[in-house]
């Protein structure tokens, strides 16, 4: 059968688990339509970008594909699981102990690059634009296993644009690219990908903010209970009062947290200093990181963290929650003790919960999401030790906290990011730690768990002893209770300190 769009649906049923079935009866895309598929954590974009691009073994029954157009090669993915991807190939093909210098740069951003051009084809003219507008120049001869998540999503943005621009069979699928960015690379990514939208290439953006919409988008699509709802031009769908209930809908939260007694909780309110560091340096290598790093942090601060991609934001919090020997022989004290003074790693461990890019990346298939809940008792990644009734209750009463409570017997991986990311954060609260680091928590979650996860946060400080330590990218979007806030800005060319601004 002939048909005009580079692909079509009909009809198509696919099975996500024992309860869950996505339903798609017709969708399309046209050569030069971009689309935006728009939907909460779980309403199943993921799913159907996966079936449209020949990944689920129903897409050989629902999916058509226009004369000359195959999937694995015209279909340029970017995604939070494509960076997963190429970091565990790097790892896993990492030579550092066979090297002299003690380092396996892996794979180059160079030539990520041009790894999305067919064989023996050339780039195309607009390579070095690209380039330019994407600030991938100082990054070009980087191994991408040492770039933060935003700089690698830059770089995985570029190999979809080179590989597709003037390209009419080509298209490029976004999922959720301005996630876990700064600022500045926002509007870099959003313009450079608006320039090069009408040169030929079609695209399908996933997305589960109205603010990240990206201009130039022609076509909305929204997916509800793993349904596609409605669809339409842009200007349509956007009036819409389905889509419009959708988007503004309000979460409604706990009075009380699980565990909290609120009478334990406010009855020391003495202060005492928490973390103190003083002119502390990290490098990696030769290079350095941070230079002439200074904060101290009390009981009685909540404490927000800012700074461009790549800045040192992980390095830090990785000096401080035990994860990195750099503190050692520096001026680094937590919780009234110096690193380094007799304490394990894992004494320092227990008084923290951890959302992260990091940690999220170390849980892959095999867990259970009420077993990767109890491990935060534990500070492991997966469940190893025997546990009671006592940890199982608390797991489940933070699940139920943050909407997932049918969720506990479905296996983590199967779960949307979002969702992931939620499930995360009760895996940090189980064990009512005093300090609460989240390394871009709202990261993957849609305008409503956002808000969700920010009330969460305030009860957490309004309720319980546990301090929060936030870092974000996304201006005005923290807990309320923030009361100090943290900048990292230039010291040189290439390392970055800490100024304190007013909240």
């Amino acid at each position: 059968m002939l048909i005009s769009s580079l692909l079509q649906v009909s009809d198509a049923l696919c099975r996500i688990n024992r309860q869950a079935l996505l339903r798609v009866p017709q969708f399309s895309v046209k050569p030069g339509e971009h689309w935006c598929l728009f939907g909460r954590n779980g309403a199943g974009k993921s799913v159907l970008a996966a079936l449209l691009a020949g990944k689920r073994v129903e897409s050989g029954s629902y999916v058509a594909y226009r004369d000359g157009f195959e999937p694995a090669r015209d279909i340029l993915l970017v995604s939070f699981e494509e960076q997963q991807r190429l970091w565990q190939r790097d790892n896993r093909l990492d030579m550092s102990e066979y090297s002299d210098r003690a380092q396996d740069s892996g794979t180059l951003v160079r030539e990520l690059l041009h790894s999305g051009l067919e064989a023996d084809a050339e780039a195309p003219p607009e390579t070095e634009m690209i380039i330019e507008q994407l600030a991938l120049q100082p990054l070009l001869e980087k191994g991408i296993r040492f770039l933060s998540s935003g700089q690698i999503r830059r770089a995985l943005i570029a190999r979809a644009l080179v590989a597709a621009v003037g390209k009419p069979n080509k298209l490029v699928v976004l999922d959720d690219p301005l996630e876990s960015i700064d600022k500045d690379s926002r509007q870099r990514i959003s313009g450079c990908i608006d320039t090069l939208r009408s040169s030929g290439f079609s695209s399908l953006l996933l997305c589960r903010r109205q603010q990240d919409i990206l201009p130039g988008t022609t076509h909305i699509g929204l997916m509800i209970d793993l349904e596609l709802r409605i669809q339409g031009t842009a200007r349509d769908v956007l009036k819409d009062a389905v889509f419009q209930a959708h988007v503004n809908k309000v979460p409604r939260l706990p009075e009380l947290l699980p565990g909290v007694n609120l009478k334990d909780a406010s009855a020391d309110a003495s202060e005492e200093v928490l973390i103190e560091l003083e002119q502390v340096q990290a490098n990696y290598g030769e290079q350095l990181v941070l230079e002439a790093v200074s904060w101290r942090m009390t009981s009685a601060n909540h404490t927000l963290i800012e700074g461009p991609n790549g800045c040192g934001k992980s390095t830090l919090l990785s000096l401080i929650n035990g994860e990195n020997h750099m503190a050692y022989g520096q001026h680094v004290r937590l919780f009234g003790k110096q690193r380094g003074s007799g304490e394990s790693v894992w004494e320092v461990k227990a008084r923290f919960g951890v959302v992260s890019n990091e940690l999220h990346n170390k849980y892959v298939k095999g867990w259970k999401v009420l077993d990767v809940v109890v491990s935060g008792f534990y500070d492991s990644v997966g469940l190893y030790d025997d546990s009671g009734a006592t940890e199982w209750a608390a797991a489940r009463a933070w699940l139920a906290c943050v909407e997932l409570a049918e969720a506990e017997a479905s296996y983590y991986h199967e779960l949307s990011f979002g969702q992931q990311r939620l499930v995360l954060l009760a895996r940090a609260m189980v064990k009512n730690p005093l300090l609460l680091v989240l390394d871009e928590p709202c990261v993957g979650l849609d305008d409503y768990h956002r808000k969700m996860i920010l009330g969460i946060l305030d009860l957490v400080a309004s309720q319980t002893r546990t301090r929060l330590i936030y870092v974000s990218h996304v201006s005005e979007e923290w807990p309320a209770c923030i009361n100090q806030r943290l900048e990292f800005v230039p010291a040189s060319a290439t390392t970055h300190t800490l100024v304190q601004r007013a909240c």
